[in-house]
């Protein structure tokens, strides 16, 4: 292990960790694929598990032979950068969680295709923008019984520290990938193409209830779930096979969108 007490907070090879963006992190090797930060143990203990490659460490010192230990060691020869929790909280600009940061290079997205080949239910995102929200989905996703996420290129990135974070790591555990061509078309011809019958989930008078037979019998399901705020484009609704309505009660009329997905994975999820 190569421990690096820190004695200088503007030492450049903090740079990562304390004054570049996530979206610099991303771009920082290219035509390479950049960097992302994972925070909490249990989050790049599961980015290490996918194969991700660590970089550098940053923690809390009293962590390197307590419940950072094991993760350390199976990073092999990295810097492991370490300073009070003070120190940190003053570097970082934030109080970490669990104490362990972890610098990691990305890897290359799959393609749609490989990501949907052995699909039945998919989440489709379109244009959420919140890091929790998009993580929280990705939570969701993988409880409760979606095989993959695709994303609108608007969308937060999930590797970004917070949604990942959020995630726990889930993130790491199901497939996903941007949609690299234009939504609503022509992806969702390419979805349909697929043999997926998509599910929009929006509030319309036409919408069918979330437990209408016929969604859970088709036997490739796409559920497309809206930004914050404004909910899905109505090109988008238009374009969808089915609109959906969860029930509401007490004069609510609508749930976030990261409670929203839970809902509706958990009952068009194929557990």
């Amino acid at each position: 292990m190569r421990i690096i007490n820190i004695t200088d907070l503007s030492a450049p090879e903090l740079d990562i960790y304390a004054r570049m963006s996530e979206n610099q992190l991303a771009h920082i090797y290219e035509p390479a694929s950049g960097l992302f930060i994972a925070e909490s143990p249990k989050v790049i203990e599961r980015a290490l598990d996918a194969g991700y490659e660590p970089v550098s460490i940053l923690l809390e010192d009293r962590h390197v032979e307590g419940q950072c230990a094991d993760i350390i060691k199976r990073c092999g020869d990295i810097p492991i950068y370490t300073a009070p929790f003070d120190v940190l909280t003053k570097l970082t600009g934030f109080a970490l969680t669990r104490g362990m940061l972890c610098a990691m290079r990305r890897a290359e997205l799959p393609s749609v295709e490989s990501v949907c080949e052995h699909a039945a239910r998919i989440a489709v995102l379109e244009e959420v923008m919140n890091p929790t929200n998009v993580g929280a989905i990705f939570r969701s996703a993988a409880a409760l019984g979606m095989d993959a996420v695709l994303l609108t290129p608007g969308c937060s990135d999930p590797l970004y520290r917070r949604a990942a974070r959020v995630s726990m790591g889930t993130v790491f555990q199901i497939p996903w990938t941007y949609l690299p061509d234009g939504w609503p078309e022509p992806s969702m011809g390419w979805l349909r193409a697929q043999g997926f019958r998509t599910v929009a989930m929006a509030l319309r008078d036409d919408s069918v209830p979330l437990n209408d037979p016929r969604l859970l019998a088709e036997e490739r399901l796409a559920i497309v779930l809206g930004t914050e705020g404004d909910g899905l484009a109505q090109a988008t609704i238009d374009a969808c096979d089915y609109t959906v309505r969860i029930p509401m009660s007490h004069g609510v009329d609508s749930l976030n969108v990261a409670a929203a997905s839970a809902v509706a994975f958990y009952q068009l999820g194929l557990q």
